[in-house]
């Protein structure tokens, strides 16, 4: 998954969201990052195959570039 995919699933997908998002933002300042979308993330990867995604590492991520990390 390129940065770009990764970057248009968060905003349609995890975030439900028309704000622009970019790797280098700090998870605290994405308004739409809350409990709901945490629990869509890992759904996301699990659905993508990614099975190293769970509640712990996705916890210990601190920008939206820590959760593409999770996805390589």
């Amino acid at each position: 998954m390129t940065e770009q995919e990764f970057i248009e699933k968060m905003q349609e997908d995890v975030l439900d969201t028309d704000v622009e998002i970019s790797l280098e933002m700090a998870l605290a300042d994405v308004e739409e990052w809350d409990s709901l979308s945490f629990v869509s993330f890992i759904a996301m990867a699990k659905e993508l195959g990614f099975t190293n995604v769970n509640r712990e590492v996705v916890n210990e991520a601190k920008t939206v570039k820590d959760l593409f990390e999770l996805m390589k």
